[in-house]
């Protein structure tokens, strides 16, 4: 190409060069109008029909080429006895400000009736006067269901009773509702592009799982529950939250194209801990039914506290030791006499089995001052002990100094008691498996505690040395 083609000084083209047809847009325009969602045509000023797109075909069934030109839409698209009515609307719309909606009845090309809703505005020419009316309709029963869809979504982000989160596919919050910003603890917008990493200290891998599962195949059948432990400034709390997923599509694409997930979530600790508490109770109730029966067939009162023993142990604590009272009883409060426990039972240390029975010998176990079994028959009271978060060597040494198996990390000792009496202590230990002992755990301690002790008194261990 010479340079003054390139310049533009002159039109002579190069002889591999075509002619280029000449372009006032009205190809873009069709192609604007016809890939458009909803149904357009347009009038002149006359009422006359000068464009229609493919949308308006589909739902009327009349082509490009049959409503184009025609004189509003008497006869063919409107019925007789109303077409003057319809197109008085719609021509309204020339000299009326913004848009005006109306709905009507519009005949089909087969003679059917589909009930649309029209949204009509003014079309200015170059000096500002009205040109025509451009008129864009969607059959209502569609148009209705775009604006449930617009509600329930306002409804969601706005007055929920429950958490809802938008996530997006690199499984960072997009958009949060009220709820769930009060839920993580933190403000609506604060919450989102942060990872969950952030808003969460534990639970963070089984949610990113589902929802990357979720991204994946698809929502799942029934709703998870997922045990999470909040990040707040006032600590982590640990909370049980029941999800439902969803997989979000774009609508506009032919293929479906991940926009993300829909995350629906509602705060279900309190129902799951009092279920929790109520299987344990059950069982631990079934626990002591079952020991007192076995404890019945012992023609032994000793071998019957160790039955109440090992049934106690099982899913409570990892070991556990009877001690008795030197000399028979405790009296009822300090006296100055320094009190010595000898051992009558204990868990094996090695392969699990049933407790053992000693303290034949007679020898005191070496507990140091302030040992929290000697606490427990000075205040012939329970009580409890925890290594605390610290490193395992230390809480080895502790467990060591406390003549505990090197694993304990924490105690919970319960007096025994008979005929108003300190017969012993009896001491359950827990490794660093488990979690330390609560007030309930220290109930059933107790209810364990009189069952031995009685079985104790009855055997006339106290009177032995």
């Amino acid at each position: 190409m010479s340079a003054s083609r390139r310049s533009g000084t002159t039109d002579e083209l190069g002889p591999d060069e075509p002619e280029q047809p000449d372009r006032d847009g009205s190809d873009l325009l069709a192609a604007l109008l016809d890939g458009m969602d909803a149904a357009l045509c347009a009038f002149d000023a006359d009422g006359t029909v000068t464009h229609w797109n493919r949308e308006a075909e589909r739902i009327l069934g009349w082509t490009a080429a049959e409503a184009v030109g025609r004189s509003g839409f008497a006869g063919w698209a409107v019925r007789s006895a109303d077409a003057e009515e319809v197109q008085g609307r719609l021509l309204s719309a020339m000299h009326a400000p913004g848009r005006q909606v109306h709905e009507f009845a519009l005949l089909t090309k087969d003679g059917g009736r589909v009930l649309v809703r029209t949204q009509s505005a003014a079309v200015r020419g170059p000096d500002g006067k009205p040109a025509g009316v451009y008129c864009a309709f969607s059959e209502v029963h569609a148009q209705i269901d775009l604006e449930r869809s617009i509600a329930l979504s306002e409804a969601l982000f706005e007055d929920a009773s429950w958490g809802v989160v938008l996530v997006d596919a690199d499984l960072r919050p997009a958009v949060v509702n009220a709820h769930a910003a009060r839920a993580l603890g933190t403000g609506r917008t604060s919450a989102l592009g942060r990872p969950l990493g952030e808003l969460l200290a534990q639970g963070v891998e089984e949610l990113e799982s589902a929802l990357t599962h979720v991204l994946a195949e698809g929502a799942p059948p029934a709703p998870a529950e997922i045990w999470v432990s909040v990040r707040t400034p006032d600590g982590e709390r640990r909370r049980c939250w029941r999800c439902g997923f969803v997989r979000l599509a774009s609508p506009l694409a032919e293929e479906p194209v991940p926009l993300g997930v829909g995350w629906l979530f509602q705060d279900v600790t309190e129902a799951k801990q009092g279920e929790q508490e109520a299987s344990l109770l059950r069982f631990r109730t079934n626990q002591l039914h079952r020991a007192a029966r076995a404890a019945a067939e012992c023609e032994d009162p000793a071998e019957a506290a160790t039955v109440h023993l090992d049934f106690a142990l099982a899913g409570f604590a990892d070991h556990a030791f009877v001690d008795r009272v030197a000399g028979g009883t405790a009296a009822e409060g300090p006296d100055g006499t320094p009190v010595r426990l000898v051992r009558l039972a204990a868990t094996p240390s090695g392969a699990p089995g049933p407790s053992l029975l000693g303290g034949d010998a007679g020898l005191p176990v070496r507990y140091p001052e302030q040992h929290p079994a000697l606490s427990c028959v000075e205040r012939a009271g329970t009580v409890r002990a925890s290594a605390g978060a610290v490193p395992a060597e230390r809480a080895r040494e502790w467990a060591l100094s406390r003549q505990w198996p090197a694993d304990t990390v924490h105690a919970l000792c319960a007096v025994l008691r008979s005929r108003g009496r300190t017969l012993g202590v009896l001491t359950f230990l827990r490794a660093a498996g488990r979690s330390p002992f609560e007030r309930s755990d220290a109930a059933y301690a107790e209810d364990v505690a009189l069952r031995i002790a009685s079985a104790l008194d009855l055997a006339g261990v106290v009177g032995r040395e």
